[in-house]
């Protein structure tokens, strides 16, 4: 809110010496028509415009009322110069001449006079004394003249002009940081819903699969294999309790359901699928392996590519009722893509539930956070096939 306050002062600053410098330089080339002032009103009135340009200049630079209060004062100086002797002839035609200054030069300082009582009794007795001294010039002690409405017209569009900005500025600035503390709180709301979804999908993709293991009293897999993966999951639920990431050495998924790889650009896949091979043959599931050896792939992509292929590979393993799957990684000048086959009971797509996380989250949702995209076919009796597919 301050800065906006200081930007709001600088353009009223900087909007008042513009606006008093055009229609004081239309003023003096006014004055300067042969027989309209003596010569010497006129040279005391240029060497008090250059002190009010001075001061103008000041004013963009200087916010200090001080600028201000010596720009008026040099101002009504100089519309009471101009008009010495008072047997000016011409007093109409210099009335009309006089019309920008007092109600342009002198009315810009409104500008600045709206921010607070002090500066209003200001900008009140500055007009009264501007519409005075053309009143005067003009030699008609009445307000209904085309010079004195022109001041008055002057005084009330810069006055208002500053009242404007001065309220509006602050409100608007209160209406974009309401906009921002929204913005904040959905953004908070979206981070925690995804961190909610991410941790579901970890333990989902750790945890729960060791349980089933468990539940089915670890078949086909060796007491050694059970226990060391029991004992990864376990660190894992540790690390998370208190609050910390596992680490990379650990090869453990962190609290967002991502690996942790090496602070690289590139990550060589063929140096990673050997650990999931192995992790899967120690659990029951052989796994062959087909096609690119090696592929290089950003780490983020690596990651949800390599943990959504574990996923339908742990799919594999607990609904298939077979103990072999079939693993083809291929990749052209955009794309690799993984085919995950295995012969098994097969099932009918349309079946699958909604509220499963297996292949809605931990394959179709972390995939399509890269870029990728998950294709699944499938019929009863005649095995699965899961096509994946990541950007390079």
């Amino acid at each position: 809110m301050e800065l906006i306050s200081k930007e709001r002062d600088r353009l009223l600053h900087r909007a008042a010496r513009l606006a008093g410098f055009a229609t004081a330089i239309v003023t003096f080339l006014g004055i300067t028509i042969p027989g309209l002032v003596d010569l010497t009103s006129l040279l005391a009135a240029l060497l008090l415009g250059t002190l009010l340009g001075f001061c103008l200049f000041r004013l963009g630079n200087d916010h200090s009322l001080l600028w201000v209060l010596l720009a008026i004062a040099s101002g009504l100086a100089i519309l009471t110069i101009v008009q010495l002797p008072f047997e000016t002839p011409d007093r109409g035609g210099l009335a009309i001449v006089l019309v920008p200054f007092a109600g342009g030069t002198m009315a810009s300082f409104a500008l600045v006079l709206t921010r607070s009582v002090p500066r209003m009794i200001v900008l009140a007795a500055t007009f009264a004394c501007s519409v005075t001294l053309v009143v005067l010039v003009s030699g008609s002690w009445t307000l209904l003249t085309y010079p004195v409405l022109g001041v008055i017209l002057g005084w009330v569009i810069c006055t208002a002009a500053g009242f404007w900005i001065s309220s509006s500025v602050p409100r608007a600035a209160r209406r974009i940081h309401s906009i921002g503390r929204a913005h904040r709180a959905e953004r908070q709301a979206s981070e925690i819903e995804a961190q909610r979804r991410q941790s579901a999908r970890l333990l989902h993709d750790t945890v729960l699969a060791t349980l089933t293991l468990l539940a089915h009293s670890g078949v086909g897999v060796t007491a050694g294999a059970l226990r060391a993966q029991a004992a990864d999951d376990a660190h894992l639920l540790r690390q998370l309790r208190l609050g910390v990431n596992p680490s990379p050495q650990d090869a453990t998924p962190t609290s967002t359901g991502s690996i942790p790889l090496p602070a690289t650009d590139d990550a060589i896949l063929g140096t990673t699928l050997e650990s999931v091979k192995q992790r899967f043959g120690r659990i029951g599931l052989e796994v062959s392996w087909h096609g690119t050896g090696q592929v290089l792939l950003p780490s983020d992509v690596l990651d949800a590519f390599l943990l959504a292929l574990a996923e339908c590979l742990e799919n594999v393993r607990r609904h298939a009722g077979v103990t072999e799957a079939h693993v083809t990684i291929t990749d052209d000048e955009t794309t690799v893509r993984a085919m995950v086959t295995d012969s098994g009971i097969g099932f009918d797509v349309k079946d699958i539930d909604s509220a499963r996380l297996g292949l809605k989250d931990s394959v179709i949702a972390r995939l399509g956070e890269v870029g990728g995209t998950a294709r699944l076919f499938s019929s009863p009796g005649s095995g699965t096939t899961v096509v994946l597919e990541v950007p390079k």
